[in-house]
């Protein structure tokens, strides 16, 4: 690899502000985090960044999304507009 083309890679905190959740993982964010750092169970400190959602907090994982009942939307839009076809 190239020298100095590359983002500067390695170990970053991320934390999960709605869930209270934070997860060690290495990221090129790190330059990003605004000089902001966390002491981590280790002891050691890492650039922390903050994220808005993540497996914690998603709905998807969560178990708390919504289904949405496609099929009573389409006969209910048929019923309201009527069908329309070449038959």
């Amino acid at each position: 690899m190239r020298e100095s083309i590359h983002p500067a890679y390695g170990p970053v905190v991320f934390r999960d502000r709605a869930a209270d959740y934070t997860f060690l993982t290495r990221s090129t964010l790190s330059a990003t985090a605004g000089g902001r750092t966390i002491a981590w169970e280790d002891g050691r400190t890492y650039p922390v960044v903050d994220v808005e959602i993540s497996n914690v907090s998603h709905p998807f994982y969560t178990g708390t999304a919504r289904v949405l009942d496609t099929a009573g939307r389409v006969e209910r839009f048929e019923r309201r507009y009527g069908k329309r076809g070449g038959s």
